[in-house]
């Protein structure tokens, strides 16, 4: 794969096509909210996307780069004059310096630059250990990619390599066909990063995450690697996890179940129905000397094994929920909204009185009200009583502007569950 970058990425402020937005949205923008929907906007129809262009909205303006086939028509960086490489290094010093207390110690595995968090709208740049994975979640963003480079190296010379990801899916991480049946030191091709800079990671990455050690898969990994987002929540159950049968559902490789090892948990059965990724599990569980009899792994469909689990009557004092997205656009909201209705349901009734719900959702179309909403009536459907004890989103390293809320994706919510009275 060869980018291609068909445009100036230091254009002339004074030069720029112009397009116009509806007055209905001027609020919003001013506010900072970085998106304009093409249904929002007149002009720019024979541009190409990565087209820098003047974005007005009555006396609000604005600079930003057009897409062409995006449901988001222009994503808008600066107020008043395009950006250049002084002003991407100084966007990825800020995110790097935002940073500081996570790569003291805590991880050598962050979310370096948090597209729209960082004021870069539509790129990501993960860190895993001497190596930066920059994601682009538009092809009109793109044409960045030769600024943050340098920008990269800048703030870090002690980086051995810098990749990129084949583009991924407007709102979407790309979806692969899952983990390597070692988990680790499989020979693989290298079809989905390409190199920008210094080497190409290897195969069997490790990284460190509060004292914990995972193999990471940058090349066929969900999202770049690993879920970064979900560090600091996996550390909470760790916290809670002492003595517990636990059950780990969307496991993938198994990151939720070391921390409850870890916690003193005094099982963990990990469920996914990915291939291979029991062995990535196992590989995980080993590189950390826990002892694997404490640990199980389930290749199943996660709803078909909670309904067994229940009409089972198989109970456990901790259930963990952490799905894939339901909904990758706002019309599919509904449809996510009852995914997750039925699976917290059958999540609650395999859990014991006094047991613990940890339940996530990553899909930006339903709202943390929405979710927890769905939470109140799959406890009614369940007959269950639902006490929500903590209630958190994504790691810090997954910045939310103020004017942005759809930034705050993700919901994870641990809840107390207690039998009707």
């Amino acid at each position: 794969m060869h980018l291609v970058y068909p445009h100036s990425v230091i254009p002339k402020t004074m030069d720029l096509p112009e397009v116009y937005a509806s007055t209905e949205i001027k609020t919003r923008l001013i506010q900072g909210h970085p998106w304009v929907y093409r249904n929002q906007i007149k002009g720019g129809e024979r541009l190409r996307s990565g087209t820098w262009v003047r974005l007005r909205c009555g006396p609000f303006q604005a600079i930003g780069l057009w897409d062409a086939d995006s449901p988001i028509a222009v994503r808008l960086f600066t107020r008043y004059v395009a950006p250049n490489a002084d002003w991407v290094s100084e966007r990825v010093w800020e995110a790097w310096e935002a940073r500081a207390s996570i790569r003291a110690g805590m991880t050598n595995a962050y979310r370096w630059i948090y597209g729209e968090g960082d004021w870069l709208p539509g790129i990501v740049v993960d860190r895993y250990g001497d190596y930066a994975v920059i994601q682009t979640y538009a092809a009109s963003v793109a044409t960045l990619i030769p600024l943050i480079v340098p920008a990269l190296r800048a703030c870090d010379p002690d980086l051995r390599g810098i990749v990129v990801r084949e583009t991924a899916t407007e709102h979407q991480a790309p979806q692969t066909a899952g983990f390597d049946a070692t988990g680790a030191t499989s020979k693989i091709s290298h079809p989905s990063l390409q190199k920008l800079w210094g080497e190409l990671p290897p195969n069997d990455l490790v990284v460190e995450e509060h004292g914990l050690f995972l193999y990471t898969d940058l090349y066929r990994g969900q999202k770049t690697g690993l879920f970064l987002d979900q560090r600091e929540n996996r550390h909470t159950v760790e916290t809670l996890a002492g003595g517990l049968r636990v059950l780990n559902c969307f496991a993938y490789t198994g990151a939720f179940s070391l921390y409850a090892l870890r916690g003193d948990a005094a099982s963990v059965i990990s469920a996914d129905s990915g291939h291979g990724l029991a062995d990535a599990a196992a590989a995980n569980v080993a590189l950390n000397q826990f002892d694997p009899a404490r640990h199980s792994f389930v290749t199943s469909d996660c709803f078909a094994l909670l309904d067994g689990y229940a009409k089972a009557g198989q109970r456990f004092d901790m259930v963990i929920l952490d799905p894939p997205s339901f909904a990758r656009a706002k019309a599919n909201a509904y449809s996510a909204i009852r995914a997750y209705t039925r699976l917290n349901t059958l999540a609650l009734r395999c859990i014991e009185p006094g047991g613990l719900l940890v339940s996530s959702s990553c899909t930006s179309q339903v709202s943390p009200e929405q979710f927890r909403t769905m939470l109140a009536d799959a406890a009614a459907r369940a007959r269950r009583r639902v006490q929500i004890i903590h209630d958190a989103g994504q790691a810090s390293d997954h910045p939310v502007p103020a004017g942005f809320l759809e930034g705050r994706y993700l919901k994870f919510m641990i809840a107390r569950v207690l039998p009707v009275v």
